[in-house]
């Protein structure tokens, strides 16, 4: 019989914010059962084990994600919606390291798989923004690639405390939107 309160959401949402602590790789079935008050064959009825977590995690994340970013552009073009996008990214990933980092390296199982829907919800909320300016066809997986390589990039760099000289990391953030927008304003 499954605990009272816990269900796959409320496993899933307490092993994601249990990632944020302690780094996706600290991240246990023990440690989380721990968490959670129960032993951790109980956690065995939410989810089928560590991977199905991280996976669950991942897809988590990536609607966050989405949700962040897309409610960041609404009513934005350009260089405004690029910005916000790009803030609204950076912020979620500092935020939220360890679920972020489940959605490094995992790959969907088929077009079915929620992990695919979660993934595309987070592509479509970035081509919108790529829509304010003038990509060819071919050319805009390339700046999809550009856009998550930059803040992907920056928003890990900056979770992992990697920005230890003087220069101010706002400044700099600042600096890699205005670098991507003349970019993009070129092809």
């Amino acid at each position: 019989m499954p605990r009272a309160g816990l269900d796959p959401v409320s496993v899933v949402a307490a092993g994601a914010a249990l990632a944020d602590e302690v780094g996706l790789a600290g991240l246990t079935m023990g440690r989380l059962a721990e968490r959670l008050g129960v032993r951790t064959p109980s956690l065995y009825k939410h989810v089928v084990g560590q991977e199905d977590l991280n996976r669950r995690i991942a897809v988590l994340a990536l609607n966050e994600a989405a949700d962040a970013v897309g409610a960041a552009v609404q009513g934005y073009a350009g260089r405004d919606a690029l910005a916000a996008a790009a803030r609204a990214f950076r912020a979620f990933v500092v935020e939220h390291p360890g679920r972020y980092a489940a959605t490094i390296g995992v790959e969907p199982s088929g077009p079915d798989d929620p992990l695919a829907s979660a993934g595309q919800r987070l592509l479509a909320a970035f081509t919108a923004v790529l829509r304010g300016y003038e990509i060819p066809g071919p050319d805009v997986d390339h700046a999809l690639r550009l856009l998550r390589s930059l803040c992907h990039g920056f928003a890990t760099l900056q979770a992992g405390n990697a920005f230890q000289w003087s220069a101010d990391v706002d400044e700099s953030f600042e600096w890699l939107i205005a670098f991507a927008d003349r970019g993009l304003r070129t092809l």
